[in-house]
């Protein structure tokens, strides 16, 4: 048989980290972050990372393991992460990755095509010109260049969008049909996707209420602290940073910076959803809002003695 590689995905505040414990405890796993800012150190409270004690338990791997003032992109990540993976089944252990990052999570289990598809001029020039005739005008262009792309993308995503176009200059190809011609994890291992989902009412619910603790634990000044720092693009792409940094500027009030980072938390929440949706490979686990991990946990185990089918 195939060794078990476990991924454990969802939307942010969810409950993915207490989950992740019980049933890391439960299938002899070790946990790998899959989380694009929790690799980064100094972001303690503004990534949610699970508490030290806590990671001492379970050995927890790709957390902390970048500078704020360094780039980071998800071949690094796709490297370290088989890494990982080879050292835990070689330990007789479950490699369970556990986040909401749906980028690192297909770049693991899918594969990356390996041509030269980056280009800081290229980037430069799509960003300048998103700037000067909005981001509508290059998603028109990708839907003209590669629809599968654009169907995948939201309008509003100008990362991605730059992304796909990048490639395509550089390449001539369109970025799906370089994706399609990837090599994942399937051929060598057993791959099982679960993913997290509660109505998002209760979900938003917790994820106003995660904010408001983040900012009693001291939120404003880890803020503070990283402001002072040269950080990197993809470290300032985390979300609190732009918030509190306008309260601290006196652009708005404390209250004021506490809803924009509860709004916009919401927001990627349901980006993230949009993006896991699209994966058919995942089995959907329905999550009541008062349902405790301990029991959450044993739907999973159960689940995973089966054959697992898309719901």
């Amino acid at each position: 048989m195939k060794p078990r590689v476990l991924f454990l995905v969802g939307p942010t505040a969810i409950g993915k980290t207490d989950i992740a414990l019980q049933l890391a405890a439960k299938i002899n796993a070790e946990i790998i972050s899959c989380d694009s800012m929790q690799i980064y150190k100094g972001m303690e409270i503004l990534t949610s990372k699970p508490a030290l004690e806590v990671r001492k338990k379970i050995p927890h791997h790709l957390i902390d393991i970048v500078s704020c003032d360094k780039e980071y992109n998800v071949s690094k990540y796709r490297l370290a992460a088989i890494r990982k993976i080879n050292q835990i089944i070689k330990r007789g252990r479950v490699p369970l990755f556990v986040g909401g990052s749906g980028l690192y999570m297909s770049v693991v289990a899918d594969g990356i095509f390996k041509a030269k598809t980056e280009s800081s001029a290229i980037r430069r020039r799509l960003y300048q010109e998103a700037q000067d005739f909005g981001a509508h005008k290059l998603y028109d262009k990708l839907m003209k260049v590669d629809p599968k792309a654009a169907e995948k993308i939201h309008p509003n995503d100008k990362k991605r969008v730059i992304r796909a176009l990048e490639v395509f200059e550089l390449t001539g190809k369109p970025i799906s049909q370089l994706q399609s011609m990837r090599i994942g994890l399937g051929d060598k291992y057993d791959i099982k996707i679960l993913g997290l989902d509660m109505p998002r009412d209760k979900l938003y619910k917790r994820i106003d209420e995660r904010v408001d603790k983040m900012f009693k634990r001291g939120l404003v000044k880890e803020v503070k602290k990283l402001l002072k720092l040269k950080l990197s693009k993809t470290a300032r792409a985390a979300i609190g940073l732009k918030e509190i940094k306008g309260f601290l500027e006196g652009l708005y009030d404390f209250q004021e910076a506490k809803r924009l980072m509860k709004r916009n938390t919401r927001q990627y929440a349901k980006r993230q959803m949009s993006w896991f949706r699209k994966d058919r490979r995942i089995n959907w686990i329905n999550i009541e809002a008062k349902e405790k991990p301990a029991a959450i946990t044993k739907r999973i185990v159960k689940q995973l003695m089966q054959p697992i089918k898309n719901s």
